[in-house]
């Protein structure tokens, strides 16, 4: 499935390409021209016509060769390689990643890629430094952590050829109300019944620096004996800033670096300080003294999660929590927010650490994270992961693949896109969370022009200036696309030559569509006129055509061809439409409005033909004819009424009479076509229908008395 996120990858390149050519905001120089994202530079000499605009040289590339410009000047992305050692044993020395220094040159808006590969070599030398809970609860653990230093050694050495180990403690800081202050009790914190060896407390103390002599450590740990405090939580995170930030005192090396945390309780955290009077929140720095114990605890506050979290990114070292079940939820949530931790289950006298600090190891190497730091404003990286198991991801805000075994390589693509010009070389660094090793990247943008084309005194400026990048720089007193206009000539110089450009009802130079030259506007696009305030393509639209199609624009105004007329010439002025067959308009039911029929209020239709309701309409009139009343010109007006048979079809039914309206489509004419019906017929029917409705009222009552009786039984 490689070939499909290949596939995938050119089409995204390519579509960014596609969105930057599509887009240019002209600018009037070389230089601020290609610091704009999507555009290019003409500098060939002839390429603009007489009084064009500069700016016209600054265009996407495609424009600019769609305009035969042949000296094209578009910067290029590119990226070399300072130092670019390969993975695995180099020179007595073990590379992880690669590369190790890059320098890339970016265009704004135009995206880079490059590729960083990385693989967890076999045999990469550890620093363990193993920090215990000396509180009173932990003494049974003390006892077994005597003895775990070569166990603990032997294990890592089945991944690593060197290891080195390191020891150091904490407890409380000496303090009301974290300990008792009674002097005795402070210098025997623990209970009475205890009769060990028991010291006094203390925030934090560095006891054996990182080393390879495993008796070493057996022997310092055995001089340490448990100590004491009142509340439960402990000063664990003040041990944690000493430990990430004294890298000399430690002995850190530029190596694998990991820190395991024991304890059988809570912490305290910022702000906890408050409780005995020390509000200073902590400064993040190492404050050791000759002895390797924390001085400052009771100056500083308790350092946040966060910053924690900070110190140990910040000095490439992994974290390992090694804490009894019954605090563990607690260690999750802090887990969580520190990058490159985990957190195992020790047992209640760390007989497992051994097997813990293993699993743990493991899981912490498996999982690779490539992240980025110190990156300047307007640099965005973006990342793509192909990992060892074959998954791929897509974009995301940092690289990232899980279970990657030792000598198992993964890549990251890695995309970088400037938003803006850098004033100078910026350098960042990518690096795996919790490894020394680091990739240096150093940025500049590409934001001047060199044309190599500068000409003193040039014929294309009329030896008034100096051509540079294919525009002219003119002397003093000179201006114009070639130099051509001399300003000494007009009293206030330039000032004059605008005012000549300046309409009465504007305030700006060619109303702000174009470009004043020598005193006369040079309009822009499609705009023209004296002072560039005429735009043929402002007139009203009809069908989304501008004067319909049916004239033209002639500076906001539309003039229609002659059998047009209307804002937008959408309105004919023909009548060809609108004629019935008998040469009347709209059947002399309505009036002719561009060359369409606009019906009286009672009929419709192409040529108002059609009646609305016309058996309603007409009643009155066909009632007055069947009454033989001789003069039904107020009711009927011009209407034709003529008797027809019984057999004819009519659509229109009174008591007396059956009719039917017509039209006369050559003259508009209304005709009303009747059959009278008699009265015997008439009664005929009222019988009829008197008797059939008197059997069903009759059947009616029956069933209702049926029912009752039914009911009363």
């Amino acid at each position: 499935m490689n070939w499909v996120w290949l596939i995938a990858a050119v089409l995204i390149f390519y579509s960014d390409q596609m969105g930057v050519q599509g887009r240019c905001k002209s600018q009037s120089t070389c230089s601020a021209c290609v610091s704009t994202e999507g555009c290019a530079w003409c500098k060939m000499r002839d390429f603009l016509i007489p009084g064009e605009p500069t700016k016209h040289r600054c265009e996407t590339k495609d424009n600019l060769k769609m305009r035969n410009c042949s000296e094209v000047i578009d910067p290029k992305p590119s990226a070399h390689a300072d130092r670019d050692e390969p993975l695995g044993s180099n020179r007595g020395r073990v590379v992880q990643l690669q590369p190790q220094k890059l320098h890339i040159k970016l265009r704004v808006g135009v995206p880079h890629t490059f590729d960083v590969m990385f693989k967890r070599a076999e045999g990469y030398p550890i620093d363990l430094y193993y920090l215990m809970d000396l509180s009173f609860s932990m003494k049974d653990d003390l006892e077994n952590v005597r003895k775990l230093g070569h166990q603990i050694v032997s294990a890592l050495k089945d991944v690593s050829s060197s290891v080195r180990i390191g020891f150091g403690c904490f407890v409380e800081k000496a303090k009301d109300p974290f300990i008792s202050t009674v002097e005795e009790t402070k210098k025997r914190p623990c209970n009475k019944s205890f009769k060990g060896p028991c010291q006094p407390s203390f925030s934090f103390k560095h006891v054996l620096n990182l080393t390879e002599d495993v008796a070493e450590f057996k022997t310092r740990a055995e001089k340490e004996s448990i100590s004491s405090n009142i509340d439960n939580p402990e000063a664990g995170f003040d041990a944690i800033m000493q430990v990430a930030v004294c890298q000399d005192e430690i002995g850190w090396g530029d190596v694998t670096r990991i820190l395991v945390y024991t304890s059988d309780n809570t912490f305290h955290l910022a702000g906890d300080g408050k409780l005995a009077g020390i509000y200073y929140p902590h400064d993040g720095k190492c404050h050791l003294n000759s002895e390797g114990v924390y001085d400052m605890e009771t100056h500083f506050d308790y350092p946040s999660v966060a910053h924690v979290a900070e110190a140990l990114s910040a000095n490439h070292i992994m974290l390992i929590f090694a804490v009894t079940k019954d605090h563990i939820e607690q260690y999750m949530a802090v887990s969580e927010l520190i990058p490159q931790s985990v957190v195992g289950v020790l047992e209640k006298d760390s007989s497992n650490v051994v097997q813990l600090i293993s699993k743990a190891y493991d899981d912490l190497l498996s999982t690779i994270l490539l992240e980025h730091h110190r990156v300047p404003p307007g640099i965005d990286i973006s990342y793509v992961s192909q990992c060892s198991d074959g998954t791929h991801s897509p974009r995301q805000r940092r690289g990232a693949c899980n279970h990657t075994m030792i000598n198992e390589q993964v890549n990251f693509t890695v995309t970088l896109n400037s938003s803006a010009c850098l004033r100078q070389p910026t350098s960042f660094i990518l690096k795996v969370q919790g490894l020394y090793e680091e990739l240096l990247v150093t940025v500049e943008t590409l934001c001047s022009c060199d044309c190599n084309d500068t000409e003193r005194f040039s014929p294309e400026c009329n030896g008034k200036g100096t051509l540079t990048c294919g525009i002219c720089n003119c002397d003093e007193g000179r201006m114009g696309q070639s130099c051509e206009c001399d300003t000494q000539e007009h009293k206030d110089s330039m000032f004059a030559l605008d005012k000549m450009c300046i309409s009465p009802n504007s305030s700006q130079p060619c109303s702000g569509h174009g470009s004043c030259l020598c005193g006369q506007c040079i309009c822009n696009g499609h705009l023209r006129g004296l002072y560039c305030q005429c735009d043929d393509t402002s007139c009203n639209r009809h069908n989304n055509l501008i004067c319909a199609g049916n004239g033209k624009c002639n500076c906001g105004t539309c003039e229609c061809n002659p059998i047009y007329s209307g804002p937008a010439c959408e309105c004919s002025t023909l009548t060809d439409q609108c004629h019935t067959g008998g040469g009347g308009l709209c059947s002399h039911n309505g009036h002719c409005k561009c060359n369409k029929c606009h019906c009286q209020p009672d009929f419709f239709g192409r040529h108002c033909s059609e009646i609305k309701a016309p058996c309603i309409k007409f009643k009155p009139c066909v009632l007055c004819a069947v009454a033989n009343e001789e003069d039904c010109k107020h009711t009927c007006g011009d209407i034709k009424l003529t008797k027809v048979n019984e057999s004819a079809i009519l659509v229109c039914f009174e008591d007396t009479v059956h009719y039917d309206v017509k039209t006369d489509k050559a003259d508009g004419s209304i005709r009303i076509l009747y059959v009278p019906k008699s009265s015997k017929m008439y009664v005929v029917y009222l019988l009829i229908s008197t008797a059939s409705g008197g059997v069903v009222v009759i059947g009616l009552v029956g069933i209702i008395i049926c029912k009752i009786l039914l009911e009363i039984s």
